[in-house]
């Protein structure tokens, strides 16, 4: 039996759609990966002060140092080595997009209050390290207690919407359950120095979001 004639060229399959593992990263990515590389390492920063914070008292340099070795280390290595995990190839629907920048940009201006509101030096954890200053209340601490975290949050969510896949999820969800941590700590540290100051603030404003309850106080305090 002879060959079937060919037509001189291979019959070739139509490319799949959706997501190209191999493609590069995409513009959109990029940017998910900036705001993974700013927002990812904070809770991992404080969750190495805040625990041991009268030892880093004595040691405030080293407390730096330290505190920058494990969080934005190991967080920029994991999305430089796991990148084509974390980051999808193609473009996400209009509405994630505008939804991603809507809350990178809401982080920004949470930034901007927080930064207004504290100063430089307490922004960074001068006070915490010192452990002296003032309880900040006024301006966007007046309505939450934990702006900078709530931003990051938002922030994180807009880069899981730009360009996640199912592993930053995980790693998103993961980052909010060691976030809580953190704030554990922290707050146990100012109870600490500010004591019933503290627990008045507490009573009266929220740690995230100013909901108040049926009860007429403010909610989520706890």
């Amino acid at each position: 039996m002879g060959r079937p004639a060919s037509s001189g060229r291979q019959n070739r399959l139509p490319p799949e759609r959706g997501f190209d593992y191999h493609a590069r990263v995409t513009p959109l990515g990029w940017l998910a990966a900036i705001v993974l590389f700013l927002q990812l390492p904070i809770p991992l920063y404080w969750f190495v002060v805040h625990p041991q914070v009268n030892f880093w008292r004595r040691h405030k340099r080293a407390s730096y140092i330290t505190g920058l070795l494990l969080s934005w280390v190991p967080a920029t290595a994991g999305i430089v080595f796991y990148h084509q995990e974390l980051f999808r190839r193609d473009r996400p629907p209009l509405w994630s997009i505008v939804a991603a920048l809507a809350l990178i940009i809401l982080e920004a201006w949470i930034f901007w209050r927080v930064k207004r509101d504290l100063g430089g030096a307490r922004l960074v954890g001068k006070t915490e390290l010192t452990g002296g200053g003032e309880l900040a209340q006024g301006g966007i601490y007046a309505h939450i207690r934990h702006p900078r975290y709530l931003g990051s949050f938002f922030a994180i969510l807009g880069a899981c919407l730009l360009g996640g896949t199912g592993a930053m999820w995980i790693v998103a969800a993961v980052w909010c359950v060691l976030t809580l941590s953190t704030v554990w700590f922290e707050e146990r540290e100012l109870r600490m120095r500010f004591g019933a100051e503290y627990e008045q603030y507490c009573r009266r404003v929220p740690r995230f979001l100013p909901l108040r309850s049926g009860r007429g106080a403010w909610g989520l305090h706890r």
